[in-house]
């Protein structure tokens, strides 16, 4: 295809671990010319990265794509008023200095929008300047999800946030939604069905089955057992409620094992649960590593697991660690509601049961743990055939190519 000129906005980008890293990525590869528009580095720790600050460096490559860098206030501890200087210093810096940093002409312009919605306010004032078509990936529903976790409860909050998230949709030439679940929602905010298209998440090429040595340094951090492993954000949406209370169900099964690979702001909290609840053998809690080490970790879980809080919200949404189970062919138990459980189902590489639902969980990782080795593997191929079926990477680029050719010449 003939290559064009994208400006990608986003809050977040490399060194911090998201997907528009792999998306930016592939559309240099495929020769298209790319600008990234985001800010210093910072999440999940809410502090800068190594090298970084407040106002420097503001100029980097990433491959051949240029990242333009805007100073923002770091999150913190990702929580109340520092949090919301963090999502709101991104967007006035973006808005400020994005004007002036991005120079030239731009095709299209691609706004990555995991929370905060505010992320594509500079996209808006960039579309106007430039005279560019706007693309919105939304990753996160606002203000619905603002609602479901609790960060906001003020009412008059919600109802300012839902009339910025309409000025936005309504300022968008096309709007990609990662989950079939959240087009209803956005065609009645945008009130513009034919603007909206399905474009969901996939897993970087990275995750795909792999077999590990007996003498493999990550075998050193593994109990010798049945290996329960979740892998992510450490936080609200994740209902750890859930499966520190199936762990607990499942206490006299010695030979049981819960092992969680991240990190987030519920850490402390579930530490605290695992002394309380006397799980301290059967949970264990080994922090972050790079996500390049992923699939070398999964490839030690007899299942992986993935939880969301029983909410509407929640419901409509995929988890981005399912696709990323799925391309590693490992079989997946899920307490979660909708979007989510229809993959796992659709997919037959697992077993699911309603979120927040810990008697179910425990009930459906007895049963994957009586199951023979080689129906569990069975369950998981099924999985990574479905995710090369309906997530494949290629194939979604191609697409998402022909709708950035198709807006361009409009």
């Amino acid at each position: 295809m003939i290559p064009v000129h994208i400006l990608i906005v986003t809050q977040y980008f490399w060194p911090e671990s998201f997907r528009i890293n792999d998306l930016t990525a592939a559309l240099d590869e495929r020769g298209h010319g790319v600008t990234v528009l985001t800010g210093m580095p910072n999440y999940p720790d809410g502090r800068f990265f190594k090298g970084y600050g407040p106002f420097s460096p503001s100029h980097e490559y990433f491959g051949r794509a240029h990242i333009l860098r805007v100073p923002l206030i770091s999150r913190g501890r990702s929580r109340g008023l520092r949090l919301v200087l963090n999502y709101f210093s991104y967007a006035f810096a973006a808005s400020i200095l994005g004007p002036l940093r991005c120079r030239g002409k731009f095709d299209v312009i691609l706004v990555y929008g995991p929370s905060p919605v505010t992320v594509a306010l500079p996209a808006v004032l960039m579309r106007w300047l430039k005279r560019a078509p706007l693309m919105f990936w939304v990753q996160d529903l606002w203000p619905e999800s603002l609602a479901a976790t609790g960060a906001v409860r003020a009412r008059w909050i919600l109802r300012l946030t839902a009339k910025m998230v309409a000025f936005i949709y309504h300022r968008c030439d096309r709007i990609l939604a990662q989950s079939q679940g959240f087009i209803a929602r956005i065609a009645a905010v945008s009130n513009d069905p034919d603007r909206i298209r399905y474009f969901p998440n996939w897993a970087e090429t990275l995750y795909q089955p792999t077999q590990l040595d007996a003498d493999a340094p990550e075998m050193r951090e593994m109990p010798a057992g049945f290996r329960i492993m979740f892998a992510g954000n450490l936080g609200t949406a994740q209902s750890f409620e859930t499966i520190l209370a199936a762990a607990e169900r499942l206490k006299s099964h010695r030979e049981i094992f819960w092992v969680i690979v991240g990190d987030g702001h519920a850490r402390n909290w579930v530490e605290q649960q695992i002394t309380k609840r006397g799980l301290g053998g059967q949970v264990r809690l080994l922090g972050r590593r790079p996500v390049q080490q992923m699939p070398r970790y999964f490839a030690l879980a007899d299942a992986l697991l993935v939880t969301l809080r029983r909410d509407p919200i929640f419901a409509l949404t995929v988890p981005s660690k399912i696709q990323s189970y799925l391309a590693c062919g490992r079989p997946i138990v899920a307490a979660l509601d909708g979007e989510g459980a229809t993959v796992i189902k659709k997919s037959k590489a697992g077993l699911t049961c309603a979120a927040e639902d810990a008697a179910g969980l425990s009930e459906n990782i007895l049963l994957l743990y009586r199951m023979s080795r080689a129906k569990r593997e069975a369950m998981g191929m099924k999985g990574r055939q479905y995710y090369e079926a309906t997530f494949e990477r290629e194939r979604l680029l191609n697409q998402l190519e022909g709708w950035m050719h198709e807006l361009a010449r409009s």
